[in-house]
């Protein structure tokens, strides 16, 4: 999986195109990420007697991996990411100004 935890993403594909937001967890089985705030959708969930009532709750849902794309801290744009091997290190790139992200 080459985006981590903390990345900021833009969305490439689906009805929250163009949107940017911040990586919160990573499902790499699945090829999945969940970014707050983007892909939301409502749940009716049924009261549970006295103690809880009925109410509609906003969820985020996971999105694919090649829905997103990485925004280089450096060069600010969306980009690839490549890897370069420096001492025995394996350092991610961004593809568009090839400085280490």
């Amino acid at each position: 999986m080459k985006l981590h935890k903390g990345d900021k993403v833009l969305v490439t594909a689906g009805k929250d195109r163009g949107r940017e937001g911040v990586v919160e967890k990573i499902w790499a089985d699945k090829s999945r990420v969940l970014v707050p705030g983007v892909n939301q959708y409502k749940k009716h969930r049924k009261a549970q007697g006295e103690k809880q009532p009925g109410e509609i709750l906003t969820l985020s849902r996971p999105l694919p991996v090649g829905n997103i794309a990485l925004i280089c801290p450096k060069c600010k744009q969306p980009t690839r990411i490549g890897y370069r091997i420096i001492n025995d290190k394996k350092i991610r790139i961004c593809r568009k100004c090839d400085q280490n992200i």
